[in-house]
């Protein structure tokens, strides 16, 4: 789904999109002595680079001393956990608006939205509702002459001039700059701030209209609001279309797990009003949907125009229980200001969203909930093109994002600190980077620094059972089923059939981690193959030969990949197996439904020779035959004897490929046995992983499902598509090394799953 504009802040590695060319760039003069001129300091920079590089490689190649060696590799380590800001707000100096022509302007409703081009009707529209005051906060690639009679106009030059800290970590072309106006409406007093776009026109004229603007008045408290239960066990997250009529439509932002449950509430209970400091509107037309519903729920360029049932009540949250939030169509009151921040690291479809389950959980520290209105603006659709791989941080980590943020629980004595904890925690967990630590930090020190007070934490008693509702505290509501005529499927109940496929493997593989070795350039691939198994996947742990944290990938050495296994298995306890995947191997997920994933997988009996370790002679084979002859007879009885019945003698050991494996959780004690066996014996990968498979478990008892795979131990990895099939379980070799490459591909392996055609 587009939100605002639909730049993206410009990622550190690439992804399936192609650069972009500003349309406003001015002309430059193509005079040669001009040029030199105007370019000489970036001359002089790319000639002292130039000779430090040439500097470089003269101590690199010629017998420079082991202590410069040394320290050069000093810095290709582990990935260094994200560091915990602190916090000094004691020392926070006030920033007052000095320098902006609004210096003394003061709003108690402000609406802020993102402008990349000229005014919109509807944000014209905007400026005409009284009682508010829009603040349009430009980007890189607003026209210079923008001009909106009753708005205010911050461009990019006045945003610095603020002296904000955020601004340090704003990309500039993208609508994440409406931090700033957040905190400018913060520091002209704002109390309630209306989160839009240049594409949302309110229906009927009047906020007011709505949404709940006044929350201190006894009416407001005394009021009464039909809420979700909780009496289904697990319920983590809701579609929140489905109580306003429309059941086979979800917002961005919802799992894909849970696209499939179309069911309404049994029944709801109430809560009383006056702590709903987050209120999401509905839009009709254009509804905030994901790239995978506006791809394959419509009809060529026919634009979407859903309407939502207006008749239905507002419906608040519970503790415990999410829903997507968006940052075009929501208000925030004065208790949820500081729940407004943006995030920097992640992709701009992700950035909204990914604060609106940061904020949720964090609401329940003060008391507060979130609240769900019938349809506040409508949003005319464009139909332009949805970007999937802008979505990758939601349709990778969301589910998990989650199920995280609702079991997670802070000791911490202030709302700030909780804060910043969760940001910190949320790093560590990998849902952003370090820099939205840092950027948390600023922020909070922003808001204080503009007099924001933050609100005092209410006692949280997550951890208690929940009480079970009585029949007289349960409330009804039936949700309208609102004709879909304009989607491009039959309305069924259902979702289209590619939605439950994707589903079916899902929940199949949901709670099954894939580690993959990636032998190719990281910078290149890593996020690409997130992207493509992350959709199935609990998680996909990504380790190379040399580590990159802003990709989280993890280093690794490839002939011995199994001595790193064990600490992966050490940090996913609770899942149901490890899948070990090479990137020179593709994995048909589609094709694994049939697998038991309570035994061991492997490719024992494709055809195998010594040819598929090369460089590798007799000699250094008996070698490896005495090392695999000393761990098994340090094994414990049942391993010893499963080895041996296997058949292998002393003088002979057994190989078969390894670039893809399955280990069950019954099994994952055996394995971490087996690799502390081996120590720092130097037994390579494919002669370790089959000793480790024949001592844990006969071989007749392995799932055959990897035995039907494409194996060709003589054919090159490159250039290898004509190899691929989609009817087998997995393909080797078939390596992809560039998007190109990747494009291809994903085009391939849409005919088992139609639906990786929104990546490309």
């Amino acid at each position: 789904m587009m939100v605002q504009d639909h730049s993206s802040p410009k990622p550190s590695k690439p992804l399936f999109m192609k650069h972009k060319v500003s349309h406003y760039s001015e002309t430059k003069n193509l005079d040669f002595s001009t040029w030199v001129s105007e370019n000489s300091v970036k001359l002089f920079v790319v000639s002292l680079l130039t000779i430090s590089v040439a500097a470089l490689f003269y101590l690199r190649t010629s017998s420079v001393p082991t202590t410069v060696l040394c320290f050069r590799n000093s810095h290709q380590s582990q990935p260094q956990k994200p560091k915990l800001p602190k916090l000094d707000l004691d020392s926070v100096q006030p920033i007052v608006d000095k320098s902006s022509p609004f210096s003394s302007f003061h709003s108690e409703q402000w609406i802020i939205v993102s402008v990349s081009d000229y005014p919109s009707g509807p944000l014209q529209s905007l400026v005409r509702l009284k009682g508010w005051q829009v603040l349009a906060i430009g980007n890189s690639r607003t026209p210079k002459d923008w001009n909106l009679k009753g708005a205010i106009y911050l461009s990019l030059e006045q945003q610095a001039s603020l002296g904000f800290r955020v601004t340090d970590f704003l990309p500039y072309d993208s609508y994440v700059r409406k931090s700033v106006g957040y905190l400018f409406a913060i520091q002209h007093g704002a109390k309630r701030i209306f989160d839009a776009d240049d594409r949302g026109e309110v229906i009927g004229g009047d906020l007011g209209k709505h949404f709940d603007l006044e929350l201190d008045g006894a009416a407001a408290k005394q009021q009464r609001i039909l809420q979700y239960s909780l009496e289904i066990d697990n319920k983590t997250v809701v579609n929140p279309y489905i109580h306003f009529g429309q059941r086979s439509v979800w917002p961005r932002g919802l799992p894909l797990e849970s696209v499939g449950f179309v069911n309404h509430e049994e029944f709801y209970t109430e809560v009383s009003g006056g702590r709903q400091y987050i209120q999401q509107g509905i839009s009709n037309g254009l509804p905030d949907v994901d790239s995978v519903f506006y791809s394959t729920r419509k009809v060529g360029s026919e634009a979407l125009d859903i309407i939502f049932d207006e008749h239905a009540p507002k419906v608040a949250l519970p503790q415990s229980l999410m829903v997507p939030i968006n940052s075009f169509n929501t208000l925030f009151h004065y208790n949820a200001f500081w729940s407004l921040m943006l995030p920097v690291s992640v992709s701009t479809m992700a950035s909204d969203v990914l604060r609106g389950y940061w904020a949720q959980r964090l609401l329940w520290e003060i008391g507060g909930f979130v609240v769900v209105y019938p349809p506040s603006v409508h949003r005319d659709d464009k139909v332009e093109a949805y970007p999937f791989s802008e979505e990758k941080d939601l349709h990778v980590n969301v589910g998990r994002l989650i199920k995280f943020l609702v079991s997670w629980r802070s000791e911490k004595q202030g709302l700030y600190e909780k804060i910043l904890e969760l940001s910190h925690t949320m790093a560590l967990e990998g849902f952003w980077s370090e820099n939205d630590v840092k950027f948390t930090a600023a922020w909070l020190h922003d808001l204080a620094a503009v007099g924001y007070q933050q609100p005092r934490l209410l006692a949280v008693q997550l951890d208690l059972q929940k009480a079970t509702v009585q029949r007289g505290d349960k409330k009804e509501f039936v949700p309208r089923k609102l004709p879909s005529v304009h989607l491009g499927v039959e309305e069924s109940g259902t979702v289209n059939y590619e939605i439950g496929n994707l589903i079916r493997w899902r929940k199949n593989f949901g709670n099954v981690v894939l580690i993959m070795f990636v032998t190719g350039p990281v910078q290149q691939t890593a996020l690409e193959w997130r992207l493509l198994y992350g959709r199935v996947f609990k998680t996909v742990v990504i380790l190379s030969t040399q580590a990159d944290a802003d990709l989280a990938v993890e280093q690794g050495q490839l002939d011995q990949v199994y001595k790193y296994l064990p600490r992966i298995f050490e940090r996913f306890n609770s899942t149901d197996g490890f899948l070990f995947l090479q990137d020179n191997t593709i994995l048909n997920y589609w094709n694994l439904l049939q697998a038991d994933k309570s035994k061991l997988w492997i490719a024992n009996k494709v055809p195998t020779s010594r040819n598929m370790i090369n460089g590798k002679d007799s000699s250094w084979f008996l070698k490896q035959a005495e090392l695999v002859k000393k761990v098994v007879s340090t094994m414990p009885v049942h391993l010893q004897v499963n080895y041996k019945e296997s058949g292998p003698t002393d003088q002979s050991i057994a190989l078969c490929g390894s670039e893809v494996f399955y280990v069950p959780r019954r099994f994952v004690q055996d394995f971490v046995d087996l690799v502390d066996l081996v120590g720092d014996l130097d037994i390579h990968q494919k002669i370790a992983v089959p000793m480790f498979f024949m001592a844990m478990d006969l071989p007749q008892n392995f799932d055959t499902l990897l035995n039907k795979m494409v194996y060709k131990t003589g054919a090159s990895s490159t250039n290898s598509l004509k190899l691929y099939s989609a009817q087998v379980p997995a393909v080797h070799p078939l390596a992809v090394s560039t998007e190109s490459e990747f494009i291809k591909l994903i085009r391939l392996m849409a005919a088992g799953d139609p639906l990786l055609m929104e990546l490309v």
